[in-house]
């Protein structure tokens, strides 16, 4: 639950208030972490102590003391010094320590655990509610956000999500799996008006912290806010919708938010039975081999980012206008739609997008 580099560090700072090296072992006597190596036959010193039962116990200037938890033997504190009374009062301080690092991060779990239930469904809302009293987690107005990190590993993602959150004030963030973060921001706070520009600027700065910090390029979708803890689970899912729809019709965007997601939305929820007679109706019985053609759609897709506008696109492309009215004719030629018009631009489009949804179902995702 709890690390033994964090275990490591308040040993550290323990040493540098008091100069004295300790050890921790487990409940069963296995060396954990210290400040110093292991001396000889210090853990058949520590076995006989938890043997005894005792609270504290000394040998050779070194003084073992039980860190109980619940009233449970927890772990056992061994720190190397003269038995003397003004050291008992020192090493009980340090036991108190641990104990209160330990208790921190088991309380931090439990919060962290009984929020990644939520958000997998897997709690019934009698039992939310219930449960979120003990842990003192207040019904207040929340966003799911979820963080992509690709094929990075989301340690780092996790570290820096923790670093934009306010734990403090009520915002979580939880390791999903491997490859992605959830972070379940407090937006209480936040006047109504400039809700959703601070939603984006939320993500903007998940996106750009990453990058800055840690070279990692990442993808984040939200849902829309929450006021109960129930339904944080249905922002959750938006979350997750939003990027699946990004990663299909919008793979330029780095940010998607699910009361944004366009035509995207209609496209990705159509039944492929009916995606599959428009393709037929707009192409035929053959789709149109310049579809695979990189040169074509990069021109198609430069063209439609400029409004149709041919001047500014062959601007763009570095390409006389007339190179670029012939490579528009023949594209027209190939796929039977004049995209200079917007009728068939928008059909073009739309299938393009039709297509990325059949293909993506196809692949089983």
């Amino acid at each position: 639950m709890i690390t033994n580099q964090k275990l490591k560090k308040s040993l550290e700072e323990i040493k540098n208030i008091t100069s004295f090296d300790a050890i921790l072992y487990s409940a069963k006597g296995k060396h954990l972490t210290g400040t110093v190596e292991e001396p000889e036959h210090s853990d058949i010193f520590v076995k006989e102590f938890i043997v005894s039962e005792e609270d504290v116990r000394e040998k050779n200037d070194a003084i073992a003391f039980a860190v109980e938890i619940d009233s449970e033997l927890e772990y056992v504190l061994v720190m190397f010094c003269p038995y003397t009374s003004e050291n008992l009062v020192i090493g009980r301080m340090a036991v108190c320590q641990l104990r209160t690092l330990v208790l921190g991060e088991s309380e931090r779990y439990d919060r962290n655990n009984f929020i990644q239930n939520i958000l997998l469904g897997n709690m019934l809302g009698s039992d939310i509610i219930n449960r979120a009293k003990k842990l003192h987690i207040e019904n207040r107005k929340r966003v799911v956000y979820v963080i992509d990190t690709g094929k990075n590993s989301n340690e780092i993602a996790v570290e820096l999500a923790k670093n934009l959150a306010d734990i403090r004030s009520g915002d979580f963030v939880v390791a999903m799996d491997e490859h992605n973060v959830v972070l379940v921001k407090d937006v209480e706070d936040i006047d109504s008006p400039k809700l959703q520009e601070k939603l984006s600027s939320i993500a903007g700065s998940l996106v750009d912290n990453l990058l800055a910090e840690a070279m990692i390029k990442v993808r984040v979708g939200y849902g829309n806010p929450t006021d109960v803890l129930p339904k944080i689970t249905e922002s959750y899912q938006e979350a997750k919708m939003a990027l699946e729809v990004g990663r299909l019709f919008y793979v330029e965007k780095e940010i998607m938010a699910y009361d944004r997601l366009g035509i995207g939305r209609l496209i990705y929820q159509l039944p492929m039975s009916l995606c599959e007679m428009f393709i037929r109706e707009v192409f035929g019985d053959e789709v149109p081999q310049i579809l695979d053609d990189e040169e074509a759609m990069s021109t198609i897709s430069k063209f439609f980012e400029n409004n149709l506008n041919i001047s500014e696109t062959a601007r763009q492309l570095y390409v006389h206008r007339n190179t670029l009215v012939y490579r528009l004719e023949r594209i027209e030629k190939s796929i039977g739609l004049d995209i200079r018009t917007f009728d068939d631009a928008m059909i073009f489009k739309i299938a393009t997008m039709v297509l990325a949804h059949i293909k993506d179902s196809r692949q089983g995702r």
